[in-house]
């Protein structure tokens, strides 16, 4: 029986996101089953300002954090046998990944 997997990967370091990526993309093409993406989904940004002196003498001088969450969707049509090679991925420290399944 044939599945539709959508795949949503996100994570803060585009580089892990990327190599999960390229892992799925070399399975679907190992399996032989379609595979559509990656597709890039906009950037989230996330800053947060912090007053450098919390006491608030001085001059008002701000340092500002960033972190960004990149995001990738792919959508996968699958058999049991890709998606059982899908489950035993490595998932690197940081990544967080979605896997919807419709019949």
């Amino acid at each position: 029986m044939v599945y539709k997997a959508r795949i949503l990967l996100s994570g803060n370091d585009y580089k892990k996101v990327e190599e999960v990526c390229n892992e799925i993309k070399n399975i679907a093409q190992r399996t032989g089953v379609e595979l559509h993406g990656p597709v890039p989904l906009p950037t989230k940004r996330l800053v947060v300002p912090v007053r450098k002196t919390p006491c608030g003498d001085g001059s008002a001088t701000w340092d500002r954090w960033e972190m960004r969450i990149h995001k990738r969707l792919i959508d996968i049509e699958a058999d049991e046998r890709a998606l059982r090679q899908l489950m035993r991925i490595q998932i690197p420290d940081g990544i967080h990944i979605e896997i919807e399944l419709k019949s």
